[in-house]
C-alpha cells in the first residue's frame, strides 16, 4: 500500500482537483485506491455541495453511488483551519483517533490519496499541525501549487519545510485556475526555477477545467510522472 498526502502551498490552490485526477488515474490502472479527507471544513456535512469528498465521489465513476461520508473523518461548518473550525462548534479533534481512523480506513486498498486542509502549517489541534499528521502517518507528500506569480517562493518554502522534517516530496504539480490563463512563459519560468532550486520534478500543469464531467485522461501523464 502506498499513501500520498496532497498538500498545498496555500488554501484553494487545487488540492482537490489533483486528488481527483490521481483517483481517476489509479482506477484506470486497475488499482483499488481510497480517498480520505481527514478534516473537512467549510461545509455542513460530507454531502454538502462544498464538500471536497462529494466533489471526488461525483466525478470518479467508480465511486458514484457510494457513500462519500466514509472519506471524511472530521467535518466542520466554518471555512477555517480545522482547529478553529472545531473550536467554533465547541469541539476538539482527537489526534490519536484521527490517525487510527486513517489507518483503519486504509486497510485493503492499494493506494491512499489523503487530501490535507490548507497548507503544511494549518493547525489541526493545539499541538498538531498538518505537517505533523503527514509525519505521523508516514505518507509521501505531493505538493500542489499555483501556476501563477508568487508560486516559486511558496513552493520552495513548502519543500524546505518538509525537508526540515526529513519528509521528501514525490513531486510538484502546478494548477492554473486563472481566467484568462496564466502567461505560458511565466509558467515555464516558474517550473524552471522550482526544479532548479528544489531538485524536484514539476510533473506538469493542470489547466482550468470548465467541465469535470468530461474525461480527464489527458492529465494522466502527470500522474504517471508522479507515481513512476
Amino acid at each position: 500500500m502506498e499513501s500520498f498526502f496532497i498538500t498545498g502551498t496555500d488554501t484553494g490552490v487545487g488540492k482537490t482537483v489533483l486528488s481527483l485526477v490521481l483517483m481517476q488515474y489509479l482506477y484506470h490502472c486497475g488499482a483499488n485506491p481510497l480517498y480520505i479527507k481527514p478534516a473537512q471544513t467549510g461545509c455542513r456535512d460530507p454531502y454538502d455541495r462544498d464538500s471536497d469528498a462529494k466533489f471526488i465521489y461525483d466525478h470518479v465513476k467508480e465511486l458514484r453511488g457510494k457513500d462519500c461520508a466514509s472519506a471524511v473523518i472530521c467535518c466542520f461548518g466554518e471555512p477555517k483551519a480545522p482547529y478553529f473550525a472545531a473550536r467554533s462548534e465547541k469541539k476538539e479533534i482527537d489526534p490519536s483517533e484521527l490517525i487510527r481512523e486513517i489507518c483503519k480506513r486504509s486497510e485493503g486498498h492499494s493506494h491512499i490519496i489523503i487530501e490535507g486542509a490548507g497548507g503544511l502549517f494549518a493547525p489541526i489541534t493545539k499541538t498538531m499541525l498538518m505537517i505533523d499528521l503527514i509525519q505521523e502517518i508516514k505518507a509521501v507528500p505531493v505538493i500542489a501549487g499555483r501556476a501563477a506569480l508568487g508560486t516559486i517562493n511558496h513552493v520552495l518554502m513548502t519543500v524546505e519545510a518538509l525537508r526540515q522534517r526529513h519528509l521528501e516530496p514525490r513531486g510538484i504539480v502546478l494548477i492554473d485556475s486563472q481566467n484568462p490563463p496564466t502567461d505560458a512563459v511565466m509558467i515555464r519560468e516558474n517550473q524552471e526555477a522550482i526544479e532548479m532550486f528544489s531538485h524536484l520534478p514539476v510533473a506538469g500543469v493542470i489547466p482550468s477545467i470548465a467541465d469535470f464531467a468530461k474525461p480527464l485522461d489527458f492529465l494522466f501523464p502527470i500522474c504517471e510522472r508522479l507515481l513512476a
